[in-house]
């Protein structure tokens, strides 16, 4: 259970002011029709995450215990660098529409822009953290969801009204927190 809760919360914040959010946005202007981009949305992170939720998984069984810690601490206090860096995301992705039709234009735009995107590289380090990949994927996708439904749903009215930075200063903290517990030894008793 502590897979789930932490990869959703994790997720959830880093996603916040991300570029994918940001096309969740975009999506909702363009296309008004809600029920489509949410379903993308769900299925373009499904396979992504759990494409990156197996890379997770295979690193843990490639790396010895020592290395993999290491690997896991470093990536952790990475990605809360990284997280502090607010996203923004081109012009030109998302403008597949007319040929594919809503879903389709959701599902491969998301695909494409969680491509190496902090959230999949977090779900990837989280995986490697856990026992069990298949929670962590459930929750990453689960916090993309908390983080990108709402913006199809209320859109730029919400983006105005959050405070972004703390957000992010909030997901650097629980990144950076993992990282030096990681570093510690933390998570020996998952079999790390």
């Amino acid at each position: 259970m502590e897979a789930l809760l932490i990869s959703t919360g994790i997720v959830a914040l880093a996603e916040m002011g991300d570029k994918t959010q940001l096309l969740a946005f975009l999506l909702a202007a363009r296309f008004k029709k809600p029920l489509p981009i949410i379903a993308g949305i769900l299925c373009a992170t499904v396979v992504n995450h759990g494409l990156a939720g197996a890379l997770g998984a295979w690193i843990t069984a490639s790396l010895s215990p020592e290395i993999l810690r290491w690997v896991l601490g470093a990536s952790f206090i990475g990605m809360a660098a990284w997280t502090l860096i607010p996203d923004k995301i081109e012009d030109d992705e998302g403008d597949m529409g007319g040929r594919w039709g809503v879903f389709g234009a959701t599902l491969i735009t998301f695909f494409l822009a969680e491509m190496g995107d902090k959230t999949q590289i977090a779900t990837i380090a989280v995986a490697a953290h856990f026992p069990d990949p298949v929670l962590v994927v459930v929750g990453t996708t689960l916090g993309m969801l908390i983080a990108d439904v709402p913006a199809v749903f209320i859109g730029d009215r919400l983006s105005a009204k959050i405070p972004m930075r703390l957000v992010h200063g909030i997901a650097a903290a629980l990144f950076a927190v993992l990282g030096v517990a990681t570093l510690l030894g933390a998570g020996a008793n998952w079999g790390l």
